[in-house]
């Protein structure tokens, strides 16, 4: 199975996409809605069918991306039924069997944090994804959201600790930047609940945090009982043109849709003249800017329209789209795959 983690740096949240390599059927744990640009790009780049977003609770600190992703890909939406949460397609409960190929996740309930907290296991038990119910070297906080610290103490002793020592903790936050752990190692070294850790040890520690409320909690709670339906979407779509994030965050547009509006925007080629003059042409109306040149004559360029950049392969164009959003320029685009996928397609040049 194709693991993929993912940091959303606001929140300390991990999300994780999970791919079944023979069908490419896929699923995303706990996505965050700020980063539903990056998710997205990645689920495509890789040729993945997203079959569900799986939630392992109703989180505090963050907005689900979960249903911009059931409208970008037609995904359902997996969570935890004891919640009653709105616009959920999977509701989910222990012992429940989620397929996406040949690959699966077994939920098992694990209360405390929350009351419908879920870890999602691998059959063959080499990896769980704990959600806050287990953390490396911690556990999720029990005083809102119906939280229990003698229920989850329990969850996780009965759920998880009686895993084996080798199975591999992905958790849903981490705020030191670790990555994973093990059960075994939980199982030893946990300063909550680990080594000869007794109930009355466990509930007096987390009783006695002292900490206070996640700052989006008022917010973050309600849109999530709507799995981020109800959510505010603060980043903008471009409007001029069905541009598209690249996960390594390069604006792009399709040479199809550029065909159709040549005349909308403004074309500029950062290739050399020879190139621009050579086998593969150019486009009639381009404006041939080297991007050698391109910092110091920004100037040149038409804010007034949106610029779609182009070269040889969409690789030195992506980089020149850089610069100009660097350069405060933020209606701009590469050209996918340059003018060698425009003449591959047989568009005119």
């Amino acid at each position: 199975m194709v693991i993929r983690q993912h940091f959303d740096p606001v929140s300390s949240t991990y999300s994780y996409l999970l791919i079944d390599p023979a069908s490419r059927d896929a699923v995303l744990i706990d996505p965050v809605l700020e980063q539903h640009t990056r998710d997205a790009a990645l689920i495509r780049e890789l040729g993945a069918h997203l079959l569900f977003t799986l939630e392992t609770h109703c989180h505090a600190d963050h907005v689900t991306g979960a249903w911009r992703m059931k409208q970008a890909f037609g995904s359902r939406i997996g969570l935890a039924a004891a919640y009653g949460a709105r616009n959920v397609d999977l509701p989910l409960e222990h012992g429940m069997v989620v397929r996406f190929g040949e690959s699966a996740l077994e939920v098992r309930a694990t209360p405390g944090h929350t009351a419908g907290c879920l870890s999602f296991l691998s059959p063959d038990h080499r990896f769980v994804f704990t959600g806050d119910a287990l953390l490396v070297r911690a556990v999720g906080r029990t005083d809102f959201q119906q939280g229990n610290a003698a229920q989850l103490f329990e969850s996780v002793r009965t759920q998880l600790f009686t895993l084996p020592g080798t199975c591999v903790v992905y958790p849903a936050h981490d705020y030191e930047g670790r990555t994973s752990s093990t059960i075994g190692e939980e199982r030893l070294f946990n300063p909550r609940l680990g080594g000869e850790a007794r109930r009355e040890d466990f509930v007096g520690y987390m009783e006695n945090l002292g900490l206070p409320h996640p700052k989006l909690m008022a917010v973050a709670v309600p849109a999530n009982m709507s799995c981020g339906r109800d959510a505010e979407v603060s980043e903008p779509q471009p409007s001029w043109g069905p541009v598209v994030e690249s996960y390594a965050g390069v604006p792009e547009i399709a040479p199809e849709w550029l065909s159709r509006h040549r005349d909308e925007v403004e074309l500029v080629d950062v290739r050399s003249r020879a190139e621009f003059e050579g086998e593969l042409g150019h486009l009639e109306g381009a404006m041939l800017l080297p991007l050698e040149e391109l910092r110091a004559r920004v100037d040149e360029l038409a804010a007034s329209r949106p610029i779609v950049l182009i070269c040889q392969t969409g690789k030195r164009s992506a980089m020149a789209a850089t610069i100009l959003r660097k350069a405060g320029l933020p209606r701009v685009a590469n050209l996918a795959g340059g003018m060698a996928r425009w003449r591959k397609l047989g568009l005119p040049s």
